[in-house]
């Protein structure tokens, strides 16, 4: 099947390589030129695991090409993904459609055929029939139908997830929708990986509650450690305990300096706007909201202690920036909010991030960059870690130690013990919720 992606970035690349590697004829369209030229080049943009080699192995065998003209690539496919951008709206907490709805009017005046227009963003419930509204006004001649098909990407892990998922939800209103996403996803159905039919807004609540109620797991544990800190428990010794529990499950319940990201934080944000708007309050979701932000506070309150209750003057190294591993993703990362209130402080920060650079530059002036960590922690007075990169769980501790003026580890990702820390030449360590 012939199918046009629209939207290049993290969801739609991702999705367009994995559907050609499926077998499709996939085209990834974009109205940036830059980008393109540099996807025909076989330059992947974004920073995944295993995303540049399945890119090339699909352009090479046909099945995947790239394109700035939306109409060529509508004309004639059997379904058209929107995957743009639904970015927070500044004042609001709205998701913004703008790109989605600017999409399904260009898509409309392309369609020749019968075609399933499928929202791959992450949209707020009601979207798709709005969707469905403006193709049958740009181009009331059109057939079509409306599916909605959200996505469930770890970045870091996305090819993995595609190809293995927990889930596929689909939201169709006809029949002959249900048969073309099912040819679509045939690879999935003869693995008998689940996969969900429902209506439009289930699916679109679907994705949103999903990750409204991680969120909630990654904020309550982290409350978890503030309490653990204060009674003298472990938070890791919790977190294991609670996650034995089948119910529960052990997945997201790592405490942290709190949830960053493309999606946890604008997910949780729209949701909580959707309810207010229909006098059905998020209040759970709302405190998430509230309580992640005050998480963030409460290292930078740590690291503070740390240095002897002030940042002025003080050297510090910040190992990991990006919101997770394995991605470049700067979105909503905490680093943006622990960096910058460490400057502030009149700290010197030196930052060390395997693939945080290319944005981390622009989004943390006055940040010194280093090659690798033992080069960040020459004379300094502390060193954090933000980010749980492999390369930062096996460091030789002594030579971090022996590097500096002031041996002192705020851990706010719980990678060592006290034990070894201390036994390795620190004078204060200092975890999270332990």
């Amino acid at each position: 099947m012939k199918i046009a992606m629209v939207g290049t970035g993290y969801v739609g690349l991702v999705s367009g390589v994995c559907f050609s590697d499926f077998g499709h004829e996939v085209v990834c369209v974009d109205n940036n030129p830059d980008k393109i030229a540099m996807l025909e080049r076989l330059e992947v943009p974004i920073y995944e695991p295993g995303l540049e080699g399945l890119l090339a192995k699909n352009v090479a065998a046909e099945r995947l090409t790239f394109s700035g003209d939306l109409a060529d690539a509508v004309s004639g496919a059997g379904a058209v993904f929107i995957a743009v951008g639904t970015p927070t709206r500044r004042g609001d907490g709205h998701a913004d459609l703008t790109y989605v709805f600017a999409a399904a009017e260009q898509i409309a005046k392309s369609i020749t055929c019968y075609t399933v227009v499928v929202t791959k963003s992450t949209v707020p419930v009601g979207t798709n029939r709005r969707v469905k509204e403006i193709i049958a006004k740009a181009n009331p001649d059109a057939k079509f139908d409306v599916v909605s098909n959200p996505e469930f990407l770890r970045e870091g892990a996305a090819i993995d997830d595609f190809m293995r998922p927990d889930r596929v939800v689909v939201g169709v209103e006809t029949q002959e929708a249900e048969t073309v996403m099912r040819d679509i996803y045939r690879p999935l159905f003869l693995r008998d990986f689940p996969v969900v039919i429902t209506d439009l807004e289930s699916a679109e609540m679907i994705k949103y509650a999903a990750n409204a109620f991680l969120a909630t797991k990654i904020t309550f544990i982290n409350e978890i450690a503030a309490l653990c800190e204060k009674v003298g428990a472990d938070v890791k010794q919790v977190s294991k305990g609670m996650g034995l529990d089948g119910r529960i499950g052990n997945k997201f319940l790592h405490a942290g300096p709190g949830y960053g990201g493309s999606c946890f934080p604008k997910d949780t944000s729209a949701l909580a706007r959707i309810g207010q708007e229909h006098a059905a309050p998020m209040q759970i979701t709302e405190a998430v909201i509230k309580v992640n932000e005050e998480v963030k506070r409460r290292m930078v309150q740590k690291i503070e202690d740390l240095c002897d209750g002030s940042f002025n003057g003080k050297t510090i190294a910040v190992l990991g920036v990006t919101f997770k591993p394995n991605t470049d993703d700067m979105r909503d990362a905490p680093s943006l909010a622990i960096v910058p209130a460490m400057i502030g402080g009149g700290a010197k920060v030196r930052v060390v991030d395997p693939q945080g650079k290319r944005e981390g530059l622009d989004l943390l002036p006055g940040a010194q960059w280093c090659d690798d960590a033992y080069t960040a922690v020459q004379d300094a007075d502390a060193v954090v870690i933000l980010t749980e990169w492999n390369e930062f769980r096996a460091l030789d501790l002594e030579r971090l130690a022996q590097g500096m003026s002031n041996a002192r580890m705020a851990d706010l990702r719980n990678i060592y013990s006290e034990n070894e820390v201390i036994r390795a030449g620190f004078g204060k360590y200092v975890p999270v919720g332990r």
